[in-house]
């Protein structure tokens, strides 16, 4: 047991992306077996990790969910600042702007349009609910524009645990409902072309959710709906800690 621990807690960071990989490749087998791809591994992944976080808070009465155990502390560095950071930008470069062109002015429109509205909601929510800090209030509408966008506005503008955990939790819901709903109303709203996936993708922004959503739709628009999913994602970053948090500041 003594060469067992200090392999794991020597190894730590190896042993985080074994158990994220084992989760993940559980994840995407319940979403393909039970929900027949209508539901995207990640949301899944995202789930269980939030109630393991949830339950290994509870059980060490620690403050940072699971990497509170010796064996799994490198969970703690994968999912930190960094590896997120690091992730973003690895996204933002594989993106071309030429791309974007190729949408048109109602692309670009559908972007802003889309993380404004979200973020508009997340907010009133917030309020609803009786939060009164402009910190609180901006990350928690933030999380509702997607789940990458809310922790990073929340770190950068000093939001505890609690409040980003919610805005990844809003996030989650978000991203949960267009990839459900997203096959349903495909036919309502004309999603059978690239440039509606386009201005959809644009709309919806959460890229996990706009791509398993299109895959059950047509598998031909996932691209053309994940590229302005994707640039949504970058704006919202851009926007979330700066201006729209000064506005909620202004207004609040």
């Amino acid at each position: 047991m003594d060469i067992l621990e200090t392999v794991f807690v020597r190894n730590s960071l190896l042993v985080a992306f074994a158990v994220v990989g084992a989760t993940l490749w559980i994840s995407y087998l319940i979403a393909d077996r039970l929900t027949h791809g209508r539901i995207h591994g990640s949301a899944i992944a995202i789930t269980l990790g939030l109630v393991a976080a949830y339950f290994g808070g509870r059980y060490t009465g620690g403050s940072n969910g699971v990497a509170d155990f010796a064996y799994l502390g490198g969970v703690g560095l994968m999912g930190g600042g960094m590896m997120r950071d690091f992730a973003i930008v690895a996204t933002a470069f594989g993106v071309k702007i030429g791309e974007l062109k190729k949408a048109g002015l109602a692309g670009v429109i559908s972007i802003f349009a889309g993380v404004i509205v979200s973020f508009i909601v997340g907010a009133l929510v917030a309020l609803a609910y009786g939060y009164s800090d402009p910190v609180e209030i901006t990350t928690i509408g933030a999380g509702a524009v997607t789940y990458i966008v809310g922790p990073v506005t929340g770190s950068a503008l000093g939001a505890s645990s609690e409040i980003i955990a919610l805005s990844v939790a809003a996030g989650l819901v978000k991203s949960i409902l267009v990839m459900i709903l997203t096959p349903v109303i495909a036919r309502f709203i004309g999603l059978n072309n690239p440039q509606s996936a386009m201005v959809f993708g644009g709309l919806m922004g959460t890229t996990s959710g706009v791509a398993a959503g299109l895959a059950a739709t047509d598998p031909k628009l996932v691209p053309y709906g994940a590229m302005t999913a994707t640039f949504y994602t970058g704006i919202g970053c851009l926007l979330g800690p700066s201006i729209l948090f000064f506005i909620v500041r202004a207004v609040v």
